[in-house]
């Protein structure tokens, strides 16, 4: 289905090539995850399957491309797009008008197909998407994981022979990834869909794919095959599959329920004390307390009499399902919502009637989309300009080390508006942390990171957090939640529904549930770093198949 052979792409004025593929082969049929670390050339692979580069980007391109039998370089986007359908990594950015019918008519309309064909196609699409309640809908009212689905609808109803998703589930609740991964088996299955997907988090998508391709660091080469093969040859793999590779288990299970066979030959080990979650000792003056707090988004209630506090040095992860009123807390915690009702206390102090640049002073805020922070000529200005507009000295050393942290060393003098979005949003997290503040707020902060950026973030927080920064962070990301937190709040349809230290939310709640504690569900682990190994591997025991 999709051929590539000696391709080399170059983005326009850029120093070296953005990807180099000797040669790539993708069946008919195949359910493909493609990951690599952030900027390896994953989108850029993306895109060149349906003609957006070079078309859109320019550049210069090199070497052989055959999609369905098509050259999408010859025939570009407009022509591609009845063969492949895209959906883009922030679906809501894609959308053309404001309606959901509308926006899935747009390309029927656009291709010139009958109006009483055009009508039967948009009632399927609708239908095999279980999205027909949201017919007469607003975009802008939708959902992440129903703005996915409008965007699924969009990509599909032209009836493309292949599905294109750059990173579709980055911002998706584990239940609704999992609708979504569902579905897009359906699709598979019953279209008979060539299906890429680009993401990060290999834990949510290995057991359910048929083919693993890795593009190498800068776009260099890729791996390609079969996940169980391709997977013990990369930098990173998911919590199960790591321990399965260090105990030797074989077949080597991609997933907690085929890594559970394996546990009843196991020997009992003593459990041990998880360190990152422990809480910090109580004290009766909270750094942030929200009393009785409603508030509404326009003409829709959001949070409904939330009461919490945050201690001093806390690391608290919120999590629930998309639409719960997650980034509406944090946003009113900053004042930029007004809450209908209820007070917020700093240090004691009410500050709901303070100016949100007032509040920047005491706490740094990261919204899910880092674009929105970004105004300066390049990443170290983006710095520079934050220390400059609080009136801070600029300590040139200071910017390079926060930069080494967030591994942007290298990309310190571009524009940052042409980097990834992992790049992207690791920029916005320096520029707002390089001040200092005492509290962090920190909304996705791990959206488009590899695990090499997401581990080096954990424990730049880790390290923050021993000098005194309290921590507030929204995430899906539940291994990200068992490394980093000690404290969880699960917040659904306005309202706290659990609250508490991890390993027992992890038991309550079981759709949140990380691989290593879904695996040992009695021994309080959480992480693949609380397991005593050695003595596991000393013991260790392989069933017969």
């Amino acid at each position: 289905m999709i051929h590539i052979n000696q391709l080399t792409y170059q983005y326009p004025g850029a120093a070296q090539s953005a990807l180099m593929i000797e040669e790539l082969h993708i069946p008919a049929g195949s359910f493909c995850l493609v990951t690599g670390q952030s900027g390896s050339g994953k989108s850029t692979l993306l895109r060149l399957i349906n003609g957006l580069v070079p078309h859109f980007s320019g550049g210069t391109l090199q070497g052989n491309l055959k999609v369905a039998g098509l050259d999408p370089i010859a025939l570009g986007p407009q022509v591609m797009s009845r063969h492949v359908g895209f959906v883009f990594q922030e679906p809501e950015n894609q959308f053309i008008v404001d309606v959901v019918e509308d926006e899935i008519a747009f390309s029927l309309e656009h291709a010139g197909v009958p109006r009483k064909e055009m009508q039967q196609r948009i009632q399927s699409i609708l239908a095999q998407l279980h999205i027909e309640p949201l017919r007469q809908r607003k975009l802008e009212t939708l959902s992440g994981g129903e703005a996915q689905r409008v965007a699924i609808a969009a990509a599909l109803v032209l009836n493309p022979q292949i599905l294109v998703l750059d990173e579709p589930t980055s911002q998706l609740d584990p239940l609704t990834v999992e609708t979504v991964l569902n579905l897009l088996q359906d699709l598979r299955s019953q279209r008979n869909l060539t299906i890429l997907i680009a993401e990060h988090r290999l834990e949510r998508l290995l057991s359910q794919v048929s083919h693993l391709v890795y593009i190498n660091p800068q776009g260099k080469g890729c791996l390609s095959g079969s996940p169980s093969e391709i997977v013990t040859h990369i930098p990173y793999q998911p919590p199960v599959v790591r321990l399965a590779m260090a105990m030797g288990w074989q077949p080597l299970p991609l997933d907690v329920a085929s890594a559970k066979k394996f546990i009843g030959m196991l020997p009992q080990i003593q459990p041990r004390t998880n360190p990152v979650s422990t809480q910090p000792a109580e004290n009766n003056d909270p750094i942030l307390e929200v009393r009785g707090l409603y508030a509404n988004l326009p003409e829709v209630p959001v949070l409904k009499d939330i009461s919490l506090t945050i201690q001093p040095g806390e690391r608290l992860v919120i999590m629930g399902p998309n639409g719960a009123g997650k980034s509406t807390l944090l946003r009113c915690l900053m004042n930029l919502i007004k809450p209908e009702k209820g007070d917020i206390l700093l240090n004691g102090h009410s500050i709901i009637n303070q100016h949100t640049a007032e509040l920047s002073k005491s706490m740094a805020y990261l919204p899910q989309d880092p674009s929105l922070l970004l105004f300066a000529d390049s990443v170290r200005l983006e710095l520079e300009t934050t220390l400059h507009n609080h009136h801070l000295p600029i300590d040139p050393q200071t910017i390079e080390d926060l930069l080494q942290h967030l591994m942007l060393t290298d990309k310190a003098e571009v524009y940052p508006r042409d980097l990834s979005t992992g790049e992207r949003q690791r920029t916005a997290l320096g520029a707002v942390c390089i001040t200092q503040p005492q509290i962090l707020l920190l909304d996705e902060p791990t959206r488009g990171l590899d695990q090499e950026a997401k581990q080096s973030l954990v424990q730049l927080l880790l390290s923050w957090n021993q000098l005194g920064k309290t921590i507030v962070m929204i995430t899906h990301d539940v291994e990200m939640a068992a490394a980093f937190a000690n404290r969880i709040l699960i917040l659904e349809n306005g309202q706290i529904c659990a609250d508490g230290k991890p390993g027992d939310i992890f038991q309550e709640e079981p759709r949140y549930t990380p691989q290593i504690a879904s695996l040992f569900p009695s021994s309080g682990w959480l992480t693949l770093n609380d397991i005593p190994l050695n003595e596991l591997i000393s013991a260790k025991s392989i069933p017969a198949d």
